[in-house]
């Protein structure tokens, strides 16, 4: 299971993105399932909506119909950690989708996350941890 970010979903479903060769080529090497929280995966939805509409959309629902993509479900818990992260990192800063992928790392004891954000170098795991970051 490898932790996925919004900018690498948009780069997996649109080819016309400049990191989607890099993507695709990464996708074919990771540990599947990809997952996702909610927030990242509604930041994803957003974000291919805006470039190609309902196709793209498609595209990444069929990631999740196909099993490729897992959606995690955040606690109440999760949900408080979210916070915490987002008044920790303010200075960065840290938006929801960012918060609730460390928090899913957390919960879920993955370190290693497909994504496109450099802030996930400064990000820690249990404030200690680091990210392996792929690309």
């Amino acid at each position: 299971m490898t932790l996925t970010d919004a900018g690498a979903l948009v780069s997996l479903v649109d080819k016309n993105q400049p990191q989607s060769a890099g993507c695709r080529s990464t996708f074919a090497t990771l540990s599947l399932p990809l997952v996702t929280p909610w927030p990242a995966f509604t930041e994803a939805m957003y974000l291919v909506y805006r470039v190609g509409g309902w196709p793209l959309q498609h595209n990444l629902w069929e990631y999740v119909e196909q099993g490729l993509l897992r959606l995690h479900p955040s606690t109440e818990a999760e949900q408080r950690r979210m916070r915490q992260l987002m008044e920790q990192y303010r200075d960065t800063p840290m938006d929801l989708a960012d918060a609730s992928l460390v928090a899913t790392a957390e919960v879920l004891n993955l370190s290693r996350i497909f994504t496109l954000d450099s802030d996930f170098y400064v990000y820690r795991i249990n404030n200690t941890g680091v990210f392996e970051v792929v690309p």
